[in-house]
Formats: C-alpha cells, sequence, structure tokens
C-alpha cells in the first residue's frame, strides 16, 4: 500500500521552493514580491507537515495545528496587505504543485490508494482556505473600524480648522467626494449582501468590496490629513524638534522604505552620498517627510529608468540633497503652479495618476520653509525633473 504522508514528507522542502518561485512569478499576486523569502513561506512547511499526518493511515491526524496555522495565516496576509484574490491564487499555486509533485507516486497506487489520498489533500486545503479567509476578513474589518476611528477623530480637527479659515474649502469637498461616494457605495454593497445572504461573509467578492472600501478610506484619511498639515503651516501651529542626526544614516532608511515602491516598477533607486555631512542640527520627522514625498513623486511619475538622490556639503554652513529622476517632466507653465495646494501635473494621457492628492509638493514647500531652507527645480517634459533642497548645517 502506498503512504502517501510519506510522500509528501520526503518532498516539503522541494513544494515549498517551487511554490516560492510560482508565487513570485505570479504577475496577479503584487503584494509578494515586496516580501522577503520567510514573509512568503510564513507557516507554509507546518501545514504541509499537518497534512502529511492527514493521510497517514497510522498517525493521529493533526487538525488542530492545521487549523491554527491557517487561522494565523490569514492575520499575516492581511497585515502585509494582500488583497483577497492574491490569498485565493496562493492556495491554487499549493494545490497545483503538491499534486504535481505526487503526480508520479499516484500514478503507481491504486484507484482507491488515489481517491483517497485526492480527497484528503484537498478537503485539507479547502479546509486551510476557508480558515485563513475567516481571520483575514476579520482583521480587515479590524482595520475598517480602526479607520473610521481615525477619520472621526480627524474629522473633528478639521471641522474646527475649517471653522477658522474657510480657505479652500469647496475645493477640498470636491477632492473628497469621490472616495467618500466610493466608500458609501461599497459599504451599502457589502451590508446588503450579508444582510441578504449571511452565507456570502467569507467569499472572494465581499472581501473585494471590503478591500475597496479600506483602499478609498486609506486614500480619504490622506487627503484629509495632508490638508490639515497645509492648515497647521498656514496657522503658524507647525512645529520643530531639531536634533543632532548623521544625515546619511537618515537617508539611506528612507531610501529603504521606499524601495518596494520603485521596485514594483522596475526602476532603479540609486544614492551618492560621498560628499554628505558627518553632522546637522535638523528636525529629522520633518525631513523625512520631505525625502519621502519627493522620492514617492519621482517613483509615481516615472515609468522606466533611474531615482537618483545626490547628498553634498556646501559652503556657508549649508548642505544639500538633490533627488532626479527620469520621469515624464513638467511644462514650464506647470512649473509655475507645482507648490501650489491642490495642483497636480497631468499624465501623459491627460489624466490624473490615482492616490495624488496635489498636496505632497505644497507640504514640501511649506516644511522646507519651516527648516530655513529653500527648494528648487529643473525639470524638462520627457526628460524628467531634479528637485534640490538646501538646508542649514544647524
Amino acid at each position: 500500500m502506498k503512504d502517501f504522508s510519506l510522500v509528501l514528507l520526503n518532498k516539503i522542502d522541494i513544494i515549498i521552493e517551487k511554490w516560492i518561485e510560482a508565487v513570485r512569478q505570479d504577475e496577479q499576486i503584487e503584494t509578494a514580491k515586496e516580501l522577503t523569502y520567510k514573509g512568503i513561506r510564513n507557516s507554509l512547511p507546518i501545514l504541509l507537515q499537518a497534512i502529511a499526518t492527514i493521510l497517514s493511515e497510522t498517525e493521529d491526524s493533526d487538525i488542530k495545528t492545521l487549523i491554527n496555522k491557517a487561522l494565523e495565516h490569514g492575520k499575516l496576509r492581511a497585515k502585509q496587505g494582500y488583497d483577497a484574490e492574491e490569498i485565493a491564487r496562493e492556495y491554487r499555486l499549493v494545490r497545483w504543485i503538491i499534486f504535481t509533485e505526487i503526480e508520479e507516486d499516484l500514478q503507481q497506487a491504486s484507484a482507491t490508494e488515489v481517491i483517497r489520498a485526492m480527497r484528503l489533500i484537498d478537503t485539507a486545503i479547502d479546509e486551510v482556505i476557508a480558515r485563513c479567509f475567516q481571520t483575514y476578513t476579520e482583521e480587515r474589518l479590524k482595520e475598517f473600524e480602526q479607520l473610521q476611528h481615525e477619520m472621526r477623530l480627524t474629522n473633528q480637527e478639521l471641522t474646527r480648522l475649517v471653522r477658522a479659515s474657510k480657505d479652500n474649502l469647496a475645493h477640498l469637498a470636491h477632492e473628497l467626494k469621490t472616495p467618500l461616494t466610493s466608500i458609501i457605495g461599497y459599504s451599502d454593497l457589502f451590508l446588503r449582501q450579508m444582510k441578504q445572504n449571511p452565507e456570502l461573509e467569507y467569499t472572494v467578492p465581499n472581501l473585494e468590496h471590503i478591500e475597496k472600501v479600506l483602499q478609498n478610506g486609506r486614500q480619504l484619511l490622506h487627503l484629509i490629513n495632508d490638508s490639515l498639515e497645509i492648515s497647521r503651516y498656514e496657522a503658524g501651529q507647525m512645529q520643530l524638534h531639531p536634533t543632532e542626526i548623521n544625515p546619511h544614516t537618515l537617508i539611506t532608511q528612507i531610501l529603504e522604505m521606499v524601495e518596494p515602491l520603485a521596485n514594483t516598477k522596475q526602476l532603479k533607486l540609486t544614492q551618492e552620498c560621498q560628499n554628505c555631512p558627518q553632522q546637522v542640527i535638523t528636525d529629522p520627522l520633518r525631513l523625512q517627510q520631505i525625502l519621502t514625498n519627493l522620492l514617492s513623486n519621482a517613483i509615481r511619475y516615472t515609468q522606466t529608468g533611474t531615482i537618483h538622490l545626490l547628498c553634498q556639503t556646501l559652503p556657508n554652513n549649508q548642505w544639500s540633497i538633490t533627488i532626479k529622476d527620469t520621469g515624464q517632466g513638467i511644462t514650464p507653465e506647470d512649473q509655475k503652479h507645482i507648490f501650489d495646494p491642490y495642483f497636480r501635473v497631468i499624465s501623459p494621457d491627460k489624466s490624473y495618476l490615482p492616490n495624488s492628492t496635489g498636496l505632497g509638493l505644497a507640504i514640501v514647500h511649506r516644511l522646507v520653509k519651516v527648516l530655513k531652507g529653500q527648494i528648487f527645480l529643473h525639470s524638462e517634459p520627457g526628460i524628467g525633473s531634479t528637485f534640490t533642497l538646501i538646508l542649514p548645517t544647524q
């Protein structure tokens, strides 16, 4: 009699390797491209070992481990930012690779043994998927609730600031309308489907509705927070906390943060900091905010090529950071308004790029002033843009 439990145990390592390779090559599992080998693998070895016990006719089935690890996997994938379809594709790949690797052994077994092995493996994987989606949905709903709470708090501060100043209110209301309409629409659709058929709770379509609500909620919260940042500056309430830092260390940390965004577009992210000052006195949080905005913008408006950061020491107790991209560039007319609130550069197809609030560079410009620095732009359409930031060293 063929022992498929032993067959699976002997092939666990090769199944894991082939599965991770397949996940990374799957264009529809984009989130995995930002994860490490360990982050993708997660608890798959333990899940496969538990499935092997289910196939065994002599050992007790380790159902408890199977369920616990599936529940953990759902929580982790939610925190890693996976959407429901990506998780479903991961498990389809697991199922396909398992059967591919044991195909030769299946051909050598009797029909009864084959039916038993395939039935038990399918049942185990289906159970894992169900448990994984259960905790994935729960985590997404918790995130949704937290987002709602943050939005309520942010809305309170926004209301207070609007009472003090009504500048840009009509424009802000227009920008909030699109994500808010989407949030309301998808929330209403999700709730109506749940009431009509409670069994649909963990299906992929409903998970996708939750994902769209969260996505638009984050966009709305981002827009509100950026608007509040502008309002704080205009009201003179922007606080600084200067401290002595090593700028090269901070720049390296920021580049590591934005590197996954560049990797998704296959852009080369480089730095040149040999002449960077060893120590400067500045507000590291505000400087990080400036550089993150400039680098994110460079990545957003660059389709191919390079994002290069150059840091240099200048005379008269000054230093500079230059960020140069090979993106679409900015027309001379648009350059006049690039630091205005709510102004957005139009992409080559005459549309605005997604997730752009038109406030990032306006915040950068104001933060640079607060840090007693200057910012300059040189750009040519079709060639790219260069932002140069000059700051005092103390």
